[in-house]
């Protein structure tokens, strides 16, 4: 490679820009690729993740340079976040109308969600601060470090634990719904955001706005019942 051509490739890898333009990128081929052929194992946040990985590797990019490029992609996380209440705010009367349903499942399925996780963890020989890292991992990854630090755990753990909970809700839920005969977008919905939080609501979202909208409604309640009361209870049974 000449001078010139080595120069101008440094120029484009090291641009404020590249890290958001590989992101987006490599986000919107994959979601293309899974759209076409609906392989449950391209799901959009796995694979895209391991193409910005080989792309960083390729190119002999730092995380921290990839972070600092990036860094407007977390800043509008939060106005993405806030834009879910568009269709909850469109399905309002249906929420509700099954409000009591609503709650029920919101108790139901977070105590179980978060006893089951460190129940097996507790059988299979885990330590303590691993238990208080797995608990939250069923909310968004800001409010699972908050928690886990408050109540024992890792908070960078917990970001890791928040992320393989979301894939592979978001790879096996819809089918596991499916097999298990459940086809009301309103369960489905609030099964994928108890779960798998935002990318169980992604992928609800893709199955329709109201069954978006419960996963939206789920994965909010979840994150708001899991800051107000697991560190309560972690402290209650301390």
């Amino acid at each position: 490679m000449s001078l010139d051509w080595q120069g101008a490739w440094l120029s484009v890898i090291h641009h404020p820009l590249f890290g958001i333009a590989i992101t987006l990128g490599a986000y919107q081929v994959v979601l293309a690729g899974y759209e076409k052929t609906r392989w449950v194992f391209l799901q959009p946040v796995l694979v895209s993740m391991l193409v910005v990985i080989g792309v960083l590797l390729t190119c002999g990019l730092s995380y921290v340079e990839y972070r600092k490029s990036t860094e407007i992609l977390s800043i509008l996380l939060g106005p993405a976040t806030v834009a879910l209440a568009v269709p909850l705010y469109l399905n309002l009367r249906r929420i509700r109308q099954l409000f009591w349903p609503v709650l029920t499942t919101l108790v139901i399925g977070g105590v179980f969600a978060t006893a089951l996780c460190v129940g097996l963890g507790y059988v299979l020989g885990a330590d303590h601060m691993i238990l208080m890292t797995m608990a939250p991992k069923s909310v968004t990854s800001p409010i699972a470090m908050l928690v886990a630090e408050q109540i024992g755990g890792v908070a960078a753990l917990a970001a890791v634990f928040v992320l393989i909970t979301g894939v592979i809700g978001g790879i096996f839920g819809p089918g596991l719904l499916t097999l298990a005969g459940v086809q009301s977008p309103e369960a489905r919905g609030m099964a994928l955001g108890l779960t798998a939080h935002a990318v169980g609501t992604s992928a609800a979202l893709q199955e329709g706005e109201e069954c978006g909208a419960f996963a939206a409604l789920a994965m909010s309640l979840m994150g708001v019942a899991t800051a107000l009361f697991l560190p309560l209870a972690v402290s209650l049974v301390a």
